[in-house]
């Protein structure tokens, strides 16, 4: 009998807070946020305009640092990191995706897939190769020379997915994925996440739509900096 492998906390952040100096006043937008999320899981975090889930978004896509509180990925202590060390620990762990897809517009799609190689220090050839393959994955194999005025907004979107992917990241964070797509390919976007979800990657989708986070396995909403509720999808966005 094959023995099952342990899952291993991927993130876990403690009373995390986040606050901004207004004038002379102090607004926070998260006010004492707990939970953590496993390898393997696709969550959705859920809330209106202004509820803290974009500001959650960049402290756990370590573009940001909290007020209080602690975040820590793959176990390390995210708050102890320098500037460069975060930046390192984000090229090295984290892949974006979001909503204006931010792609190069004067260069073809494997070209915007093989950009956070280069970053890396992956030579030439094996940046092309493997912007090839993770445009494979999405679908866009027969669109690997073609600019993003040349694709759909679907397709550009696939786009930035795979270029989310193209280094093996242990978690993909999708900021409002679908806001800018019609309804049919925005449900083609969660089903490419779906099967990526399936195939092993962890994805942390942030999104205003309940309907989004009901298609997810797991779902926290979250309103005025603060969790009202985690579990299911489907019963979170009811709530």
């Amino acid at each position: 009998m094959v023995p099952l492998r342990a899952v291993a906390t991927l993130i876990e952040v403690r009373d995390l807070t986040r606050e901004y100096e207004m004038g002379e006043e102090r607004i926070a937008a998260l006010a004492g946020v707990s939970f953590s999320i496993d390898e393997g899981e696709m969550v959705a975090i859920v809330g209106t305009s202004g509820s803290g889930k974009t500001t959650l978004l960049h402290i756990l896509g370590c573009l940001e640092t909290p007020s209080g509180g602690s975040y820590r990925l793959r176990g390390r202590d995210v708050q102890g990191l320098d500037d460069d060390e975060r930046s390192a620990l984000r090229n090295r762990e984290i892949g974006f995706v979001f909503q204006n897809f931010q792609l190069l517009a004067r260069a073809p799609a494997w070209k915007n897939v093989a950009l956070p190689l280069v970053y890396r220090g992956v030579p030439a050839r094996q940046r092309e190769k493997q912007a090839v393959e993770a445009l494979g994955r999405v679908g866009l194999a027969d669109r690997l020379g073609h600019r993003p005025n040349q694709l759909s907004g679907g397709q550009r979107q696939r786009v930035a997915i795979a270029r989310a992917l193209v280094a093996e990241p242990s978690l993909l964070l999708a900021d409002e994925p679908t806001g800018n797509l019609d309804s049919t390919t925005g449900n083609e976007i969660l089903a490419l996440f779906r099967r990526l979800h399936a195939e092993g990657n962890t994805i942390l989708l942030v999104t205003h739509e309940p309907a989004i986070a009901a298609s997810c396995p797991r779902a926290i909403r979250i309103a005025d900096g603060r969790i009202l509720a985690d579990g299911p999808g489907e019963e979170v966005a009811r709530t």
